[in-house]
Protein backbone atom coordinates (compact mmCIF):
# COMPACT_ATOMS: atom_id res chain seq x y z
CA UNK A 1 0.00 0.00 0.00
CA UNK A 2 1.05 3.30 -0.75
CA UNK A 3 1.89 6.03 2.13
CA UNK A 4 1.79 8.56 -0.22
CA UNK A 5 -1.47 10.26 -1.11
CA UNK A 6 -2.31 10.98 -4.69
CA UNK A 7 -5.05 12.55 -7.15
CA UNK A 8 -4.36 10.39 -10.46
CA UNK A 9 -6.59 7.16 -10.45
CA UNK A 10 -5.07 5.70 -13.83
CA UNK A 11 -3.79 2.32 -13.66
CA UNK A 12 -0.02 3.17 -14.36
CA UNK A 13 -0.11 6.29 -11.86
CA UNK A 14 -1.35 3.36 -9.33
CA UNK A 15 1.55 1.27 -10.36
CA UNK A 16 4.04 3.99 -10.95
CA UNK A 17 3.18 5.33 -7.07
CA UNK A 18 3.66 1.16 -5.85
CA UNK A 19 7.09 1.16 -7.19
CA UNK A 20 7.93 4.60 -5.60
CA UNK A 21 7.37 3.72 -2.70
CA UNK A 22 10.40 1.58 -2.19
CA UNK A 23 11.66 -1.91 -3.25
CA UNK A 24 9.32 -4.81 -4.01
CA UNK A 25 9.45 -8.12 -4.47
CA UNK A 26 11.53 -8.86 -7.85
CA UNK A 27 8.91 -10.25 -9.94
CA UNK A 28 6.83 -6.83 -9.44
CA UNK A 29 9.92 -4.56 -10.32
CA UNK A 30 10.31 -6.34 -13.78
CA UNK A 31 6.38 -6.40 -14.60
CA UNK A 32 7.37 -2.48 -14.04
CA UNK A 33 10.33 -2.81 -15.88
CA UNK A 34 8.43 -4.04 -18.95
CA UNK A 35 5.94 -1.46 -19.18
CA UNK A 36 8.52 0.89 -19.20
CA UNK A 37 10.43 -0.91 -21.67
CA UNK A 38 7.15 -0.72 -23.82
CA UNK A 39 6.55 2.61 -23.14
CA UNK A 40 10.09 3.66 -24.95
CA UNK A 41 9.60 1.17 -27.63
CA UNK A 42 6.49 2.92 -28.37
CA UNK A 43 8.25 6.06 -28.63
CA UNK A 44 11.39 5.01 -30.74
CA UNK A 45 9.37 3.13 -32.82
CA UNK A 46 6.16 6.43 -33.53
CA UNK A 47 9.30 9.12 -33.68
CA UNK A 48 11.85 7.29 -35.69
CA UNK A 49 11.15 9.37 -38.96
CA UNK A 50 9.72 12.41 -37.45
CA UNK A 51 13.63 14.44 -38.11
CA UNK A 52 15.04 16.56 -35.82
CA UNK A 53 12.74 18.60 -33.68
CA UNK A 54 12.36 21.62 -31.55
CA UNK A 55 10.68 20.88 -28.19
CA UNK A 56 8.31 23.51 -26.68
CA UNK A 57 7.40 23.03 -23.58
CA UNK A 58 4.56 25.25 -20.78
CA UNK A 59 1.17 24.77 -19.31
CA UNK A 60 -1.57 23.20 -20.65
CA UNK A 61 -3.81 25.48 -18.58
CA UNK A 62 -3.92 28.65 -20.71
CA UNK A 63 -6.89 29.28 -23.16
CA UNK A 64 -6.69 30.53 -26.85
CA UNK A 65 -7.11 34.23 -26.52
CA UNK A 66 -4.39 34.08 -23.12
CA UNK A 67 -1.49 36.31 -24.88
CA UNK A 68 0.96 33.60 -24.28
CA UNK A 69 -0.85 30.81 -26.62
CA UNK A 70 -0.71 33.01 -29.31
CA UNK A 71 3.20 33.86 -29.07
CA UNK A 72 3.29 29.96 -28.73
CA UNK A 73 1.74 29.78 -31.65
CA UNK A 74 3.07 32.41 -33.36
CA UNK A 75 6.93 30.60 -32.15
CA UNK A 76 5.41 27.23 -33.41
CA UNK A 77 5.38 28.44 -37.14
CA UNK A 78 8.18 30.60 -36.66
CA UNK A 79 10.39 27.18 -35.76
CA UNK A 80 8.38 25.35 -38.99
CA UNK A 81 10.00 28.12 -41.14
CA UNK A 82 13.55 27.18 -39.39
CA UNK A 83 12.37 23.50 -41.25
CA UNK A 84 12.09 21.57 -37.76
CA UNK A 85 9.52 19.63 -36.32
CA UNK A 86 7.45 21.08 -33.45
CA UNK A 87 7.23 18.46 -30.97
CA UNK A 88 5.15 19.24 -27.50
CA UNK A 89 3.71 17.08 -24.92
CA UNK A 90 0.58 16.68 -27.17
CA UNK A 91 -1.97 18.53 -24.89
CA UNK A 92 -4.03 21.58 -24.15
CA UNK A 93 -2.69 24.97 -23.85
CA UNK A 94 0.81 26.19 -24.97
CA UNK A 95 1.39 22.47 -26.35
CA UNK A 96 -1.88 22.89 -28.43
CA UNK A 97 -0.65 26.34 -29.41
CA UNK A 98 2.91 25.21 -30.56
CA UNK A 99 1.09 22.13 -32.64
CA UNK A 100 -1.26 24.80 -34.49
CA UNK A 101 1.27 27.13 -35.29
CA UNK A 102 3.24 24.29 -36.80
CA UNK A 103 0.10 23.19 -38.74
CA UNK A 104 -0.82 26.33 -40.02
CA UNK A 105 2.40 27.00 -41.71
CA UNK A 106 2.65 23.71 -43.00
CA UNK A 107 5.12 22.27 -40.80
CA UNK A 108 5.28 18.87 -39.16
CA UNK A 109 3.30 18.77 -35.65
CA UNK A 110 4.41 15.83 -33.00
CA UNK A 111 2.64 15.00 -29.65
CA UNK A 112 3.95 13.07 -26.55
CA UNK A 113 1.07 12.78 -24.53
CA UNK A 114 1.33 11.56 -20.86
CA UNK A 115 -1.69 9.52 -20.23
CA UNK A 116 -3.56 11.38 -16.73
CA UNK A 117 -7.01 11.28 -15.16
CA UNK A 118 -7.61 14.37 -15.53
CA UNK A 119 -6.90 17.74 -18.08
CA UNK A 120 -4.89 15.77 -20.64
CA UNK A 121 -5.81 14.81 -23.76
CA UNK A 122 -4.14 14.89 -27.49
CA UNK A 123 -4.47 18.02 -28.90
CA UNK A 124 -6.45 18.41 -32.59
CA UNK A 125 -3.02 19.98 -34.16
CA UNK A 126 -1.10 16.51 -33.92
CA UNK A 127 -0.03 14.59 -36.93
CA UNK A 128 1.44 12.20 -35.19
CA UNK A 129 1.50 11.14 -31.35
CA UNK A 130 2.19 8.45 -28.92
CA UNK A 131 0.19 7.76 -25.32
CA UNK A 132 2.73 7.49 -22.43
CA UNK A 133 2.14 7.10 -18.76
CA UNK A 134 5.30 7.70 -17.22
CA UNK A 135 6.17 11.31 -16.96
CA UNK A 136 10.19 10.01 -16.92
CA UNK A 137 9.73 8.46 -20.34
CA UNK A 138 8.26 11.20 -21.75
CA UNK A 139 10.38 13.37 -21.00
CA UNK A 140 13.35 11.27 -22.28
CA UNK A 141 11.23 11.41 -25.78
CA UNK A 142 10.97 14.72 -25.74
CA UNK A 143 14.51 15.11 -25.54
CA UNK A 144 15.83 12.51 -27.38
CA UNK A 145 14.56 14.25 -31.04
CA UNK A 146 14.90 17.70 -30.41
CA UNK A 147 17.58 19.96 -30.94
CA UNK A 148 16.96 22.88 -29.04
CA UNK A 149 14.15 23.90 -26.45
CA UNK A 150 11.74 26.57 -26.13
CA UNK A 151 10.27 27.00 -22.77
CA UNK A 152 7.13 28.94 -22.21
CA UNK A 153 5.08 30.29 -19.31
CA UNK A 154 4.06 27.05 -17.14
CA UNK A 155 3.76 25.20 -13.71
CA UNK A 156 5.79 23.13 -11.77
CA UNK A 157 6.35 19.89 -15.14
CA UNK A 158 7.26 22.93 -17.29
CA UNK A 159 10.15 24.15 -14.89
CA UNK A 160 11.06 20.64 -14.19
CA UNK A 161 11.38 20.44 -18.02
CA UNK A 162 13.23 23.77 -18.21
CA UNK A 163 16.22 22.72 -15.37
CA UNK A 164 16.60 18.92 -16.68
CA UNK A 165 17.57 20.39 -19.94
CA UNK A 166 19.82 22.75 -19.09
CA UNK A 167 21.19 20.57 -16.22
CA UNK A 168 22.31 18.13 -18.57
CA UNK A 169 23.20 20.31 -20.72
CA UNK A 170 25.56 21.43 -18.25
CA UNK A 171 26.86 18.01 -16.97
CA UNK A 172 27.54 16.81 -20.31
CA UNK A 173 24.85 14.56 -21.08
CA UNK A 174 23.26 16.50 -23.67
CA UNK A 175 24.76 18.24 -27.12
CA UNK A 176 25.00 22.81 -26.13
CA UNK A 177 21.69 22.87 -27.91
CA UNK A 178 19.95 26.21 -27.80
CA UNK A 179 17.76 26.48 -24.52
CA UNK A 180 15.41 29.44 -25.19
CA UNK A 181 12.93 30.89 -21.99
CA UNK A 182 9.95 32.66 -22.95
CA UNK A 183 8.24 35.39 -20.98
CA UNK A 184 10.66 38.05 -19.02
CA UNK A 185 7.46 39.25 -16.96
CA UNK A 186 6.50 35.74 -15.98
CA UNK A 187 10.00 34.52 -15.12
CA UNK A 188 11.09 37.65 -13.99
CA UNK A 189 11.76 36.07 -10.10
CA UNK A 190 12.70 32.92 -11.42
CA UNK A 191 15.88 34.72 -13.51
CA UNK A 192 16.52 36.67 -10.33
CA UNK A 193 16.87 33.02 -8.06
CA UNK A 194 19.59 31.83 -10.84
CA UNK A 195 21.62 35.19 -10.59
CA UNK A 196 21.03 34.65 -6.46
CA UNK A 197 22.70 30.69 -7.08
CA UNK A 198 25.70 32.49 -9.06
CA UNK A 199 26.02 35.12 -6.08
CA UNK A 200 26.00 31.73 -3.53
CA UNK A 201 28.51 30.09 -5.54
CA UNK A 202 25.86 27.09 -6.43
CA UNK A 203 26.01 27.65 -10.31
CA UNK A 204 29.08 29.32 -12.28
CA UNK A 205 28.56 32.43 -14.02
CA UNK A 206 28.55 30.72 -17.55
CA UNK A 207 25.76 28.58 -16.49
CA UNK A 208 23.40 31.38 -16.66
CA UNK A 209 24.55 31.36 -20.58
CA UNK A 210 23.08 27.97 -20.82
CA UNK A 211 20.21 29.54 -21.83
CA UNK A 212 18.29 32.60 -23.75
CA UNK A 213 15.88 35.39 -21.55
CA UNK A 214 13.98 36.43 -23.95
CA UNK A 215 10.17 37.81 -24.96
CA UNK A 216 11.13 38.26 -28.66
CA UNK A 217 10.35 36.02 -31.70
CA UNK A 218 12.55 37.02 -33.96
CA UNK A 219 15.39 36.69 -31.22
CA UNK A 220 14.49 33.31 -30.02
CA UNK A 221 14.41 31.95 -33.60
CA UNK A 222 17.80 33.64 -34.65
CA UNK A 223 19.58 31.51 -31.41
CA UNK A 224 17.69 28.60 -32.48
CA UNK A 225 19.08 29.24 -35.87
CA UNK A 226 22.71 30.19 -34.57
CA UNK A 227 23.18 27.51 -32.43
CA UNK A 228 22.19 24.37 -34.27
CA UNK A 229 21.54 24.96 -37.96
CA UNK A 230 24.55 27.23 -38.10
CA UNK A 231 26.65 25.65 -34.84
CA UNK A 232 26.21 21.66 -36.21
CA UNK A 233 26.48 22.89 -39.82
CA UNK A 234 23.30 20.90 -40.46
CA UNK A 235 22.32 20.45 -43.93
CA UNK A 236 19.48 18.46 -45.38
CA UNK A 237 19.67 14.63 -46.44
CA UNK A 238 18.01 11.54 -47.41
CA UNK A 239 15.60 10.29 -45.09
CA UNK A 240 15.75 6.93 -43.08
CA UNK A 241 13.71 4.28 -44.90
CA UNK A 242 11.41 2.22 -43.34
CA UNK A 243 11.66 -1.45 -43.11
CA UNK A 244 8.14 -3.40 -43.57
CA UNK A 245 9.33 -6.43 -41.98
CA UNK A 246 8.84 -4.36 -39.01
CA UNK A 247 5.92 -2.91 -39.64
CA UNK A 248 6.83 0.60 -40.79
CA UNK A 249 5.18 2.24 -43.10
CA UNK A 250 6.09 4.18 -46.70
CA UNK A 251 3.95 7.57 -45.22
CA UNK A 252 5.86 8.03 -42.44
CA UNK A 253 8.88 9.11 -44.58
CA UNK A 254 9.94 12.66 -44.28
CA UNK A 255 11.14 14.15 -47.42
CA UNK A 256 14.17 15.81 -45.90
CA UNK A 257 15.39 15.98 -42.77
CA UNK A 258 18.47 18.17 -41.13
CA UNK A 259 21.37 16.27 -40.08
CA UNK A 260 23.23 16.76 -36.79
CA UNK A 261 26.62 14.49 -37.89
CA UNK A 262 27.26 15.93 -41.05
Amino acid sequence: MSIFPGNSDTRASKQEKRFLDGPHSRWREFIFLTGVLKGFIAGFRKFHFIGPCVTVFGSARFAEDHHYYQLARQIGGEITRLGFTVITGGGPGIMEAANRGAREAGGRSVGCNIVLSHEQKPNPYLDLWVNIDYFFVRKVLLTKYSLAFVVMPGGYGTLDEFFEAITLIQTGKLFAFPVVLMGKDYHAELEQHVQKMIAEGTIGAQDAQLYLFTDSVEEAIQHIRKHTIERFGLRMKRPIAPWRILGERRHQRLAQFFSLHS
